[in-house]
């Protein structure tokens, strides 16, 4: 009896482990292949039977507006203007833009790894191609394909087993035995740009079964980098530059109050006054120019003659007194290399404003407005300095940054913002108040120099629509 049951309770134990294992088969080959299994993290289980490809589109520009100044209501008589506007700026289009603009959406490529960001490639050099591989299951044989459109692909050292096709063209296709023999393959692919272009990009369409992923390349020439000798002290740091126009009375009085603090900091002059008058001193160069060239054209040449790592922006009228230390606008400027320029403040103003600017349709082009205020980031380590876009005339810049930024000499007399405007995207610009300089009063008498200052700029509107691409400002 005891016999009979004992077989009994062990024919039952029996049962429910096959009744198990048998919920464990239909569970593993049976499970719809959006559910991720649990040591996949997300990935569909194999045999990877979905396809899946990178979603590639460009961003669509769409209209913009601002509130403001409508600058097309000025030219829009002017039908051949707005035509030569639109194919210049169309031809810009073509210049800064390249495969690397496209918007890229990578979908769940599980088989497949490869590089996402920061593969660069030298024009005209061959560059092995990093992280390329296929993960998937144990298969007969295994196919890939790589295509680009801007070079070659080849596979170095190539191999005598016959695995790879296309070396050395557009497209190569390998197949191999083994997973590890495809990607021993992979590992040894490089690329080859046939173009040469300062900074431009490719794309690589990388294809294993269904799967189907795109990648960036950046081509790019690696650029010579400028440095300049700080020396050991400000003098061999900094530059004064400033521009002068029928005020020698406020620009000895400048000078005067450098020389207080800085005895031997070098002073560049720009000067376009009628009837120049030699400036003495030690340390200053003072370059004459055709009279009345204006603001600008001055900047630009004083910018031009700098040396030092830094020069120091002063207007002609200002005035050093014990709160204007160089040193510590340099101080700001080192402790955060991306800082292309600080300014301080003239007396207790600091000027501050925020600029916004989107692109807006090819047609009517972009949009541009501003804001009171700086930005809410501060400089790591200085509290009193905050990130801005608009600045007041007193300011320490990177000379190798002043220079990527033209100052245009069509504007002569009035132009302060549009040299920021000029810069969006090129500088970044903070604001201190714990630094200042003073104000000279205004001397009456100079009649001759008013009625130039007075003199209104009407070329802005046309700088904004044509050289800008604006459509409206707001400022």
């Amino acid at each position: 009896m005891w016999t009979i049951i004992n077989g009994f309770k062990r024919s039952w134990v029996w049962f429910l482990l096959l009744l198990l294992l048998s919920l464990c088969l239909v569970l593993f080959f049976y499970m719809p292949p959006t559910t991720p299994f649990p040591w996949t993290s997300g990935c569909p289980p194999p045999p990877y039977t979905q396809g899946s490809a990178t979603i590639i589109s460009r961003r669509t520009p769409r209209p913009c507006s601002c509130n403001g100044t409508i600058l097309k209501d000025f030219f829009k008589k002017d039908s051949g203007l707005v035509r030569r506007r639109l194919e210049e700026y169309r031809k810009h289009k073509v210049r800064t833009s390249s495969s690397l603009d496209l918007v890229l959406v990578a979908p769940a490529n599980c088989p497949l790894q490869y590089p996402i960001q920061g593969f660069t490639a030298v024009p005209l050099q061959s560059t092995p191609i990093p992280g390329l591989g296929v993960f998937a299951p144990q298969m007969d044989k295994y196919k890939v394909s790589l295509q680009v459109s801007r070079g070659v692909l080849s596979v170095k050292p190539l191999g005598r087993d016959g695995l790879v096709q296309g070396d050395g063209s557009a497209q190569v296709n390998i197949s191999a035995r083994s997973a590890a023999q495809l990607n021993a393959i992979l590992g040894r692919v490089h690329y080859t740009s046939t173009l040469y272009r300062v900074r431009t990009g490719d794309l690589v369409h990388f294809v294993f079964e269904k799967h189907n992923a795109t990648f960036p390349i950046v081509i790019q020439q690696t650029p010579v980098p400028i440095l300049y000798d700080p020396g050991e002290d400000i003098n061999s740091q900094v530059t004064i530059t400033t521009k002068t126009f029928l005020r020698y009375f406020e620009l000895n009085a400048m000078i005067s109050s450098v020389r207080q603090y800085y005895k031997a900091i070098k002073i560049i002059i720009a000067d376009d006054s009628f009837n120049p008058v030699k400036v003495n001193g030690s340390g200053i160069e003072q370059y004459l120019m055709p009279p009345g060239q204006g603001w600008f054209a001055g900047r630009t040449l004083a910018v031009s003659q700098v040396t030092t790592k830094y020069l120091l922006w002063v207007d002609d009228d200002f005035f050093f007194t014990k709160k204007t230390k160089i040193e510590q606008l340099v101080e700001v400027m080192e402790s955060m290399p991306e800082l292309d320029m600080v300014s301080a403040a003239v007396g207790d103003d600091s000027f501050n404003y925020r600029l916004a600017y989107e692109e807006g349709e090819e047609q009517e082009g972009g949009c541009l407005r501003r804001f009171r205020g700086h930005y809410q980031e501060t400089v790591p380590g200085f509290p009193q300095c905050h990130l801005s876009n608009v600045v007041i005339n007193f300011f320490l810049a990177r000379t190798a940054s002043m220079r990527k930024v033209v100052f245009d000499p069509r504007l002569k007399r009035a132009g302060h913002s549009q040299f920021y405007v000029d810069a969006v995207g090129k500088l970044l610009i903070a604001s201190c108040n714990h630094i200042s300089v003073g104000h000279q009063r205004k001397r009456p008498g100079n009649a001759k120099y008013n009625s130039f200052r007075m003199h209104s700029e009407k070329k802005n509107e046309m700088l904004f629509f044509f050289k800008n691409h604006f459509s409206c400002i707001h400022l």
